[in-house]
């Protein structure tokens, strides 16, 4: 799971190769299935977290062409370190539960821009709360082998019973009687986000990390701000 600076350009190009991208949705789903056993829930243990990336993906001209945004932050601090963006075409067709298709490859080219390689990914969008369990967090970590968090603006599958009104109240988040990711309140009496595993990651650090995160708004800052810069119409 460790991933040194040096080898981190040469994940990023694996990642690229490791399956092909220009599939049909049947072929997509088929490739979930195949990669899901790969996800590891686990505690991080000795692993440093000095460096939290958060990833955006846009659509600000039109939905031909992708933005990726990644934003770059210390950890504990919140200070930015570093923000980088890419475009590029997208030709898979928007399906719901198969977003990483369309997303991931642009995603690896603002990666690719990065001069310092991060501890940690953080999604918009889901890890484990998924119908096949292999969301955008997973398939992100898993092609490059670095701890993720899944953090959704939304439910994709699953329910989970009411959670109090104050920030830190989580309720889990449950499909077909498991655990797949737990409803955080980030803010006051603000809609909760959807925080899950994506790999690497055991769900109650993950809560924990993304608490961390705050800045006072209802999305946490890595992907507050990473929204922001792929929203970005100039």
């Amino acid at each position: 799971m460790k991933a040194e600076a040096g080898t981190f350009s040469r994940r990023l190009e694996l990642a690229r190769s490791t399956h092909a991208w220009d599939v049909s949705p049947k072929d997509a789903i088929q490739i979930q299935a195949e990669f899901r056993s790969k996800v590891r829930q686990t505690p991080l243990g000795s692993y440093p977290l000095h460096r939290v990336a958060g990833i955006d993906v846009g659509f600000p001209r039109n939905k031909t062409v992708a933005r990726a945004a990644i934003v770059l932050l210390e950890f504990p601090s919140l200070q930015i370190i570093e923000q980088t963006v890419a475009e590029m075409p997208v030709h898979f067709p928007y399906v719901p539960g198969l977003l990483s298709f369309r997303e991931i490859p642009v995603i690896l080219h603002a990666l690719e821009r990065l001069h310092q390689m991060p501890d940690l990914l953080i999604t918009d969008g889901h890890g484990l709360s998924h119908p096949r369990r292999f969301g955008l967090a997973c398939h992100l970590g898993v092609l490059l082998d670095l701890p993720t968090i899944g953090c959704a603006k939304s439910i994709l599958i699953g329910k989970h019973a009411p959670l109090g009104t104050v920030r830190g109240s989580t309720a889990a988040l449950v499909a077909a009687s498991e655990c797949i990711g737990m409803a955080v309140r980030t803010r006051d009496g603000v809609k909760p986000v959807y925080i899950s595993v994506g790999h690497w990651m055991d769900l109650p650090l993950s809560v924990k990390i993304m608490l961390a995160c705050g800045g006072g708004y209802r999305l946490p800052e890595p992907t507050r701000l990473a929204h922001l810069l792929a929203s970005r119409t100039a």
